[in-house]
């Protein structure tokens, strides 16, 4: 590590108003719920309902339908139609290759915008007037969101009986998810057939009903993942891997394009999750652990998917998410209660939100689960004062999938769904409901509303939000999907940006005796179940929301990727010697003796290991360590040859090693590098590419450390297998010179901070240069371990020397005491270079 002079804050009084642009913080309660429960429940996933397909209607639990809810308000709804029947069923329900093909273009042009900031404000007149205009019924309309499986027939197409009957009979104005996920015929739906079954739609909604156009959400995470060759980048933790947030904006303007040639104009994207929990099964989705990486990535995220989304109609609305403190469930399993302290929530799970948001996030999706008891999708602290009032979210705000019902049904945060909808509509500014699959949030509204329960305003004003982002996003001039787009989708543009972002975000953790980089004229044999395949470099939200299923395995690509064996067989012009050892699961053996026999003759042993794939509570595990299989193939290998292993984890999270570490000499890190991870992951373990990542989370040692983190207090252990910001490279980086304008903080006069950094070889070097602060005490509060205050990521070539300069402020150091109350403590303070760093490995 290299230290600054030691920084003196300068005296002062001074309680700063808001922290990441928020106001000062109110100590209001919000509105407790009873008692909830971890809220794990398995038939309730995300994309797991029990009552998609063709439901129409309210669903019970037993899957059966009814209009009429239990409540002794439910008469008072729209007129109803019949519920439409199927047509003659086929189809064997079992998804087949969509056919769809087309020539991607190579290269297009595309617009950067970044500035200045687009984002929602106030309702336009014309909006207003509109929505003045239309009955309650029409209004809560807008205000209800339904998923595509209700309108699929059991055929595997679409049902415009059906499609009209949610239109014209409840007036719904958004539809959710791809076809490919609820009863479509087709397992991953081209650009052209996923924009034929959505302008369908839109047709319909044109027509009949209030005659307002669909707007369509999808979970565009990593890019358009969810449409047929639309190019996929690493997961959450593999961007923020990079320390560029430039491959953030990158992956969200490709995302928004690919997503927009498909006729969806709402991406519910970025993931912006503090990963506290590293057991936690939705670590890969986000940004990391540290608050100022994931509030960068954040904001470059946003500018990339949106742009200038009121005139740019190759962008998508974004839908921030989960609002708030997702990531630290206290038992590690999804949708587990957290507890978490106001003042942390301020000073750690805030600020990424707070970046997106003053970076235009056009919409916020709030989050499952309670907060030390308290059910977030009906509390008036967390989406009312704290959303609205103080973070100054003006754009329309989503649930989760049905969790206002869940409020009931599974938290038991209220007495029945009835009341879990009266809260959510008196308590927060909740816009559109994310029913999924029943007409219950419709009902229960319309009644409320002509009983006099909620004020007829405050579904005008939801309505309004609505409508507005409809506008904004060009739907009332062009609804229908731009068929031009589709030639871009899966460009070589695209694929090479892709393949970048992936080669900035692999980290080489180890990399004893110089084992790598491999030499091609060595004879290296490959073995383990992540080295060929696509699916599980893809892991969760890629294809489906569980990742490709068995039966599809790889050819449900159809091109649209590789695998790192052929990554290898690219460079080396030949394939190599390839045995599988093990299956992803960890509970079958396969050809270990001709592995250990070919062992015996290689000069160097590649091993790939990892996760199936997961989403979700279907991913919740009860311990971090990797499959014993995995682990003891690995010391079956050592125990058989003297060659040295290198170890390829391919992971959504960081799984415990065993003795892994001490067994194989080099162990690189991919994340999840997506389906275009093959030839990068190969470029690196040649040395085509020198490895630049480095650990955007806490990688732990042991079970105990599963929520050990960078910015934990001083005074609590952290030794880690590798810290936070770790990660090597081939060559040989030399620290220098580190210096400070001024020996003093104050409030106003940022001072930068310099540092020398000289590549001496071998190879040119793309560095991180992290800015670490850790204050020598905080009266009546534990100083942090250290804090990221800023990072750059430079180009070296070998011999070259840079000065390196970053900026440092007073206010970077004001945090949130339990008053929420911003405060500067006037206390000295060590400015550090790369702490954890060591020096670099070189071939």
């Amino acid at each position: 590590m290299r230290y600054a002079p030691l920084l003196f804050l300068a005296q002062t009084s001074l309680l700063l108003s808001a922290g990441f642009g928020l106001a000062k913080a109110t100590s209001s309660n919000g509105n407790n719920g009873n008692n909830g429960n971890n809220g794990n429940n398995g038939n309730n996933g995300h994309y797991s309902s029990h009552c998609s397909g063709n439901h129409y209607g309210q669903c019970s639990d037993d899957g059966s339908t009814s209009m009429q809810d239990e409540s002794s308000s439910a008469s008072e709804t729209p007129t109803e139609s019949t519920a439409p029947s199927d047509p003659q069923c086929t189809w064997d329900t079992v998804p087949i290759l969509d056919p769809e093909t087309w020539a991607p273009v190579e290269s297009y042009a595309f617009n950067t915008y970044t500035a200045p900031v687009v984002g929602p404000g106030d309702i336009d007149s014309d909006i207003m007037a509109m929505v003045n205009g239309m009955t309650l019924e029409h209004k809560v309309g807008q205000m209800t969101q339904i998923e595509t499986g209700q309108i699929a027939d059991c055929n595997g197409n679409l049902n415009e009986t059906a499609v009209r009957y949610w239109i014209e009979t409840w007036g719904v104005g958004s539809f959710l998810e791809t076809p490919g996920n609820h009863g479509g015929k087709y397992s991953w739906y081209s650009p052209k057939n996923f924009a034929d079954w959505t302008d369908a739609v839109q047709a319909i909604a044109l027509e009949y009903g209030p005659k307002i156009p669909i707007i369509w959400g999808l979970d565009s995470v990593r890019g358009a993942n969810y449409v047929k060759g639309g190019t996929m980048f690493p997961s959450g933790t593999g961007t923020a891997a990079t320390f560029n947030p430039q491959n953030a904006y990158n992956a969200g303007r490709i995302g928004a394009k690919d997503t927009r040639a498909a006729g969806v104009h709402w991406a519910f994207a970025p993931v912006l999750d503090i990963a506290v929990n590293k057991l936690w099964s939705r670590t890969y989705e986000n940004f990391g652990e540290d608050p100022f990486l994931s509030s960068e990535m954040a904001k470059q995220s946003v500018l990339g998917y949106q742009g200038n989304y009121k005139t740019d109609r190759s962008r998508v609305a974004t839908s921030i998410k989960h609002f708030i403190a997702y990531g630290d469930p206290v038992d590690g399993q999804d949708r587990g209660n957290r507890y978490i302290a106001k003042n942390d929530l301020l000073e750690y799970y805030a600020p990424p939100f707070q970046a997106a948001i003053d970076s235009g996030a056009a919409a916020v999706m709030e989050s499952y689960g309670v907060i030390n008891e308290e059910g977030v999708v009906i509390s008036k602290y967390y989406l009312t004062d704290l959303l609205r009032n103080q973070m100054g979210f003006k754009g329309m705000m989503v649930t989760d999938w049905g969790e206002i019902n869940s409020q009931a049904s599974t938290y038991f945060t209220a007495q029945d769904t009835y009341e879990a909808n009266r809260l959510a509509l008196a308590d927060t500014t909740i816009d559109m409901s994310m029913v999924a699959d029943d007409v219950s949030f419709s009902n229960f509204t319309i009644s409320m509303v002509k009983n006099g329960i909620i004020p007829e305003s405050r579904i005008t004003e939801s309505a309004a939000r609505v409508l507005q982002l409809k506008k904004d996003l060009g739907l009332f001039d062009a609804p229908y999907a731009d068929r031009s787009l589709t030639e871009t989708v899966g460009s070589a543009q695209d694929v090479e940006t892709s393949r970048d972002a992936i080669r900035e975000s692999v980290t080489l953790l180890q990399n004893n005796n110089n084992a790598l980089p491999l030499s091609i004229s060595e004879k290296v044999l490959y073995i383990g179940p992540t080295i060929n395949t696509t699916r599980y470099m893809g892991g969760g939200w890629n294809v489906h929301w569980q990742g490709p299923t068995d039966a599809e395995g790889d050819a449900v690509y159809q091109g649209f990727g590789d695998t790192i064996l052929e990554g290898v067989a690219q460079i080396l012009g030949s394939t190599p010697e390839y045995y599988l050892g093990v299956d992803i699961q960890g509970e079958n053996y396969t050809d270990v003796s001709a592995l250990l026999a070919a062992a015996k003759s290689a000069d160097k042993i590649v091993i790939g290991l990892g996760e199936p794939s997961y989403a979700e509570e279907l991913g919740d595990r009860g311990n971090m360590t990797l499959p014993a299989k995995h682990i003891d193939l690995v010391n079956q290998v050592a125990a058989a040859t003297n060659a040295p292993i290198v170890v390829v984890l391919v992971e959504g999270r960081p799984r415990l090693l065993g003795d892994i570490p001490t067994v194989a000499d080099a162990i690189i890190d991919a994340y999840l590098p997506g389906p275009y991870g093959g030839l990068p992951i190969a470029e690196i373990l040649y040395g085509k590419t020198n490895p630049s990542g480095r650990l955007p989370i806490t990688y732990p040692a042991m079970e105990s450390q599963h929520s050990t983190l960078i910015w934990q207090p001083l005074f609590m252990d952290y030794t880690p297998q590798w810290p936070f910001g770790y990660g090597l490279g081939y060559s040989s980086i030399a620290y220098s010179n580190v210096t400070v304008s001024s020996s003093t903080l104050s409030v106003g006069s940022p001072i930068t901070v310099s540092v020398t950094v000289t590549n001496n070889g071998p190879y040119d070097q793309k560095e991180p240069i992290m800015l670490f602060t850790r204050q020598q005490y905080r009266t009546g509060y534990a100083t942090e371990n250290y804090r990221l205050r800023s990072f750059d990521k430079v180009d070296l070539a070998v011999g070259e020397t840079q000065t390196v300069s970053l900026t440092l402020a007073a206010e970077d150091l004001a945090f949130w005491d339990s008053q929420l109350r911003k405060r500067i403590e006037p206390a000295p303070v060590n400015v550090v270079i790369n702490p954890y760093t060591q020096e670099n490995i070189f071939a």
